[in-house]
């Protein structure tokens, strides 16, 4: 969720889509999984891309808000988005390059994640082992502590 216009939500359908994110050689295969690498679209001297309608709709829909979200807000990916816009594309052609950046900066992310969970020891916590930290032994028990040696007795009468 650090990343601007990733937040719970959005984070949460990242993380259930993408489940082990190491299974993605590189950056650009994941972008080809979310379908936010752009395909070829040019024909004669017109040279320009598109997105691809492949991949996964619900991680590119994911990444389409967060796209959204960083256009609206003044962040880096407004920023980005306006460089594009004064480079002469369009306004698809620069929201679909936002979305790789995205894309890429979210695969960043897992990936650093990833390597951080790899370092820990159970139940994820860095520095973690089986064995018991505990300096001292067990208090000792004391008579009050100590089971009866049988069962209790009845205290209630019969009624009847």
């Amino acid at each position: 969720m650090d990343i601007h216009g990733v937040g719970p939500v959005v984070a949460a359908r990242i993380l259930a889509d993408v489940g082990d994110v190491t299974r993605f050689a590189d950056r650009n295969r994941f972008a080809s999984w979310t379908g936010t690498a752009p395909l070829d679209a040019s024909s004669g001297e017109q040279n320009r891309h598109r997105l691809s309608r492949a991949g996964n709709r619900r991680m590119n829909h994911m990444i389409h808000i967060a796209a959204i979200s960083q256009i609206r807000l003044d962040t880096d990916g407004r920023d980005y988005y306006r460089r594009k816009r004064a480079e002469g594309k369009k306004s698809l052609e620069a929201i679909r390059c936002l979305k790789r950046r995205i894309s890429d900066a979210i695969s960043r992310q897992l990936l650093d994640d990833a390597q951080k969970a790899a370092g820990t020891g159970p139940g994820g916590h860095c520095g973690a082992t089986q064995e018991s930290s505990a300096v001292d032994l067990p208090p000792p028990i004391d008579t009050s502590d100590q089971p009866l040696p049988g069962p209790a007795e009845k205290t209630l009468r019969r009624t009847g």
